[in-house]
């Protein structure tokens, strides 16, 4: 069986914290004080939780310098990373990797807005022009 490299929905919330953060690097006890803004996750399931992210290469850390218990932790991967891989594994496990079956799947059971449909045909035009250049 593959390795898990991809946030779960409780680790995606921590790694929001991290991503929305505009210094480079978190404490887990900034973290952990952000978490509790926002989730009623305990302080050791972030660290937990965290330990995975590092565990499969989301996230990667710092012992401080003058504390060897504080740890500094910063994203190895970016939002738009773990979206790309996220996206891929979700069509791999219920579209048997169609990407075409699981864009229909979604569109059809989306209520998109004119707008919305419109900036649709415009990515699907970037991307075929993508293609006719490769070609």
């Amino acid at each position: 069986m593959e390795k898990e490299t991809t946030p779960s929905q409780s680790e995606w919330l921590i790694m929001e914290v991290i991503w929305a953060n505009d210094a480079p690097s978190m404490t887990a006890k900034e973290i952990i004080s952000k978490m509790q803004e926002r989730s009623d996750m305990s302080s050791r399931m972030v660290r937990v939780l965290l330990n995975r992210l590092w565990q499969k290469g989301v996230l990667s850390y710092t012992v401080d310098e003058h504390d060897s218990r504080v740890y500094h932790y910063s994203a190895q991967k970016s939002k738009e990373e773990c979206q790309k891989e996220k996206s891929r594994k979700f069509v791999d496990s219920y579209f048997e990797g169609s990407q075409k079956n699981a864009m229909a799947s979604l569109l059809q059971s989306a209520k998109l807005t004119e707008e919305q449909l419109q900036e649709l045909e415009e990515i699907l035009e970037k991307c075929k022009d993508k293609d006719n250049g490769k070609k």
